[in-house]
C-alpha cells in the first residue's frame, strides 16, 4: 500500500467492490481484508458493500443461521483492519441481536476500534428483505472523524430523500449540517444503475455534502452488480481519481461552498411520526 500525503483537512474515501461467496463467511473476510490492505492508495475510509461477510438470501432461515453478534467474527475483522490501516472501515453485515432478531446493520468501524452501527430502515418490499430483517428506527448517526461529520446509510435508503435530509437546524435559519459526507454500502444491481446513479447525485446536491457509493461486484440470484460503485462531491460532480474507486475532498472548499450558497436556509422543518 502506497502512502499520499494530504493536508489535514481533505479526506480520502477509497470503495472496495469485492465479489461476495453467499455464505462463505471466512472467504468473503478474506476478501474484503485483501482489497484493503492490498489497496493501491492509502486512504482515510475504506467503504465495503451492503452485507459484505454473507451476501443475502430471501430466506429469513438461511440469513438468521449466517448472521453474526456484534462482536462475532465479521466484526472482529474489520476492527483488526481498521487498526492496522489506522483508516476507518464502512459496510453492513447481518447482525444477530439477543431479542433473536436480525438486521441489516451498517457500521463505521474507527482505527480505536470504536464502532457506531445503524440499522437500515428502509426494507426492499419487492423481496423478502422485510421478512428477513427487522426494520431500523433510529436516523442515520452522525460520527466526527478527523475533522469530517460522518453519516451512513444503506443501499434503499437513497430512494428516500427525507430520511437522508441534511439539515440540523433548518428551522432557526442557522447555516448548520448534521453531516459533511454520506456513505453507503450497496448491493445495487446493474439493472438499476440508472436510477442509482442520478439518486446519488440529486442526493449529493440537496443535502450539499460529497455521497459515496461501495457496491459489491460479480453476480448472485438478484442480479448483476459490477460497475455500480460511485462518488459525487457535493455540487454533484463525479469524484472518483480516473481509473479509481477513490476520492478525496476537500473540507475547506465544502465549507467555502456552502457559506456561498447556503440553501440550509431555505430548507422545510419537519419530524418523523412512525419511528
Amino acid at each position: 500500500m502506497t502512502t499520499t500525503a494530504h493536508s489535514p483537512r481533505e479526506l480520502t474515501v477509497a470503495v472496495c467492490p469485492v465479489d461476495i461467496a453467499f455464505g462463505n463467511v471466512e472467504a468473503n473476510i478474506a476478501a474484503a481484508r485483501h482489497a484493503i490492505l492490498d489497496a493501491p492508495v492509502k486512504a482515510d475510509i475504506y467503504v465495503l458493500p451492503e452485507l459484505f461477510s454473507t451476501g443475502y438470501s430471501n430466506s429469513p432461515e438461511a440469513m438468521y443461521a449466517l448472521a453474526s453478534p456484534d462482536d462475532g467474527a465479521a466484526a472482529a475483522a474489520v476492527a483488526e483492519i481498521a487498526r492496522l490501516t489506522d483508516a476507518a472501515v464502512c459496510g453492513s453485515f447481518a447482525a444477530k441481536d439477543s431479542d433473536g432478531r436480525c438486521y441489516n446493520r451498517a457500521f463505521f468501524t474507527e482505527p480505536s476500534g470504536h464502532t457506531t452501527t445503524y440499522d437500515k430502515r428502509h426494507l426492499f418490499s419487492m423481496s423478502s428483505e422485510a421478512q428477513v430483517f427487522g426494520q431500523g428506527h433510529s436516523r442515520p448517526p452522525t460520527v466526527m472523524f478527523r475533522g469530517w461529520r460522518v453519516a451512513m446509510c444503506v443501499c434503499y435508503d437513497l430512494r428516500f430523500p427525507a430520511w437522508m435530509r441534511n439539515t440540523a437546524a433548518a428551522d432557526t435559519g442557522a447555516l448548520d449540517y448534521a453531516y459533511d459526507i454520506m456513505l453507503m454500502p450497496a448491493n445495487w444491481p446493474s439493472a438499476r444503475a440508472y436510477a442509482l446513479e442520478h439518486l446519488l447525485i440529486a442526493r449529493a446536491i440537496e443535502n450539499q455534502a460529497p455521497i459515496v457509493c461501495g457496491n459489491r461486484s460479480g453476480e448472485d440470484p438478484y442480479g448483476r452488480y459490477d460497475g455500480c460503485s460511485y462518488a459525487f462531491d457535493w455540487m454533484g460532480r463525479p469524484a472518483f481519481a480516473p481509473g479509481t474507486t477513490c476520492a478525496t475532498f476537500s473540507l475547506d472548499s465544502l465549507l467555502r461552498d456552502r457559506s456561498r450558497f447556503a440553501a440550509v436556509r431555505d430548507a422545510d422543518s419537519f419530524t418523523f411520526d412512525n419511528m
